[in-house]
């Protein structure tokens, strides 16, 4: 072989381990950017009130609150969560509203309604009234971090809110790697994240408040038994989180169980 040849022949050697190396690397980076879904298991199982169109849930001293909806149904509760019972319950001043998200800051509860533009304000112990605050816009979930609200309307914005004076201060639009995520629903701070119910999936959103990124998702497929006929509406909707004993609850709208899950990473594929 010439010198001229044997060049040739290791150039097109280095040329296609280059080109092997390239995919590789592009391969490995990939897999990295992919966001991470993880699954769950269930670790104990409660009685949920099957009329329930659940649309806000948090847990507060062994209580479960709720917000339900549907137009001249639209509740606030307060249930015992081994039991499923509602102990306290106020419907007055809600005939005429859908009723959505629910939160609560310094022992009040705000609630959401969809179209009325309106939040409504509560006395966590009593469920007296102590006021309402306007916004623009719909209303669908509602949590907080130590500063301020977090609301979503639908769309793939986060919206923050001053608890104050409910005045919007600010906003992320969600994406998951770059594409926006819409219809995120019902709402719950979780270890310094916004995890949210994408509407009619059974997935929650894991994101990151301060860009909007969502870090992972949690797939719930097969929590609620297709052996239960349920409506079309009757999807998964309705994040509690107990930071105390590190519990987590979910439910959907008109589901006869509420679930405590752990979230376990999934291996990969």
């Amino acid at each position: 072989m010439t010198r001229a040849l044997r060049g040739h022949a290791l150039w097109s050697v280095f040329v296609a381990l280059s080109c092997c190396f390239a995919a590789a690397s592009g391969s490995r980076a990939s897999v990295q950017t992919t966001t991470p879904v993880e699954s769950y298991r269930v670790v104990k199982v409660y009685p949920h009130d099957p009329a329930a169109f659940t649309q806000g849930l948090i847990y507060r001293d062994g209580f479960l609150y709720e917000s339900t909806g549907i137009r001249g149904q639209s509740s606030l509760r307060k249930v015992k969560l081994e039991t499923g019972e509602v102990v306290v319950q106020r419907r007055a001043g809600l005939e005429t509203h859908f009723a959505e998200g629910l939160a609560e800051w310094k022992g009040q509860l705000f609630q959401l309604t969809w179209q009325s533009k309106v939040a409504f304000v509560y006395d966590l112990a009593s469920f007296a009234p102590r006021g309402t605050f306007a916004y623009s816009g719909e209303g669908w979930g509602l949590t907080h971090d130590e500063r301020r609200f977090i609301l979503s309307d639908g769309s793939n914005r986060l919206r923050f809110l001053d608890p104050m004076t409910f005045r919007e201060i600010g906003h992320v639009e969600v994406t998951d790697q770059g594409r926006p995520v819409t219809d995120l629903n019902e709402l719950e701070f979780v270890n310094g994240q916004v995890w949210a119910n994408v509407w009619h999936t059974d997935r929650i959103a894991r994101i990151a408040p301060d860009t909007g990124r969502v870090v992972g998702w949690i797939d719930l497929r097969g929590l609620m038994s297709g052996g239960f006929k349920l409506d079309s509406e009757a999807v998964l909707n309705g994040i509690a989180y107990d930071p105390a004993s590190k519990r987590l609850f979910v439910t959907g709208k008109l589901w006869p169980r509420l679930f405590e899950i752990e979230v376990i990473r999934r291996a990969r594929e």
